[in-house]
């Protein structure tokens, strides 16, 4: 007689270091673990940064990056990526030629250019490979408007400059992107989703009044691939992720964390580990 088996829903966030613990690799353990999924990780780059900012970047060899995911991909299968800081282009080719071979896994691509505290976090020459080689490659991107800036080359101030640059990033190969509308300079804040049959959904939410916004877009990309994980459609993934960091920041709002930009509260409302049933 077989033995009933069980898994966990699996989510690999490949990203940076922050060790003060709001964003990156740390802040998607957070989150991937909140929403019921089991983290695993591959390190991209060690930035030395805190709530206050980033003090240096140093780069994880492309080789050590290629191998950390490789003997993932090797035992625990993930049943979606998320992918977040890719300092080099010899990294980005490394996780892309490796992902290459994996088509049926979706890949969320949250492309982490600026710090929150301001500070560049790519090689310049890496921007062109992202376009060429991500953007194919991930269901979906998620730019904020700095970064949507830096991939399109014009200046996204307001919302019809978001419409502008969604459209353009659409048109640049991108398969469906989420422009996040969180630096917008407004009291109601709109994020555009584009997807490749045309369509635009707009989504708004009032703009809470904090400074604990560190690690937002890690959270956001992090709990999307969670809900795709969760055999939630890319559609209502993009719908629940961003309800879930909107909770997450109203309920962090007022807690001092370091004396910076402090984290959301990934932990709001901790979810257990879900269950996939199979058969031995």
């Amino acid at each position: 007689m077989n033995k009933k088996t069980f898994s966990y829903p699996s989510v690999l966030t490949i990203a940076g270091f922050d060790g003060s613990g709001g964003a990156g690799i740390q802040g998607d353990i957070k989150t991937i673990s909140a929403l019921g999924c089991y983290a695993t990780s591959v390190l991209t780059a060690l930035p030395v940064q805190n709530t206050c900012g980033v003090r240096s970047i140093h780069a994880i060899p492309a080789e050590v990056v290629r191998a950390q995911l490789q003997a993932i991909l090797d035992d625990i299968f993930p049943d979606a990526i998320k992918i977040g800081m890719v300092h080099t282009t010899d990294v980005l080719e490394a996780i892309v030629n490796t992902l290459l071979h994996y088509p049926e896994v979706p890949v969320v691509f949250d492309p982490v250019m600026v710090s929150t505290s301001g500070h560049r976090l790519l090689e310049d020459s890496t921007v062109e490979a992202i376009i060429k080689k991500m953007f194919p490659l991930a269901a979906v991107i998620t730019p904020n408007l700095d970064e949507a800036a830096v991939l399109t080359g014009m200046p996204v101030h307001t919302l019809d400059d978001m419409w502008i640059a969604g459209k353009k990033l659409m048109g640049m190969g991108a398969r469906s992107v989420l422009l996040k509308g969180g630096h917008l300079d407004a009291t109601q804040l709109t994020s555009l989703y584009f997807t490749n049959d045309g369509k635009v959904q707009e989504y708004s939410f009032e703009k809470i009044d904090t400074q604990n916004t560190r690690g937002t877009g890690c959270a956001l990309s992090s709990a999307m691939a969670c809900y795709i994980a969760r055999k939630k459609s890319l559609a209502d993934a993009v719908v629940l992720a961003q309800e879930y960091v909107h909770q997450a920041i109203l309920a962090g709002k007022d807690v001092r964390t370091g004396k910076g930009n402090g984290p959301l509260n990934h932990f709001f409302n901790p979810q257990k580990l879900f269950i996939n049933p199979e058969e031995s």
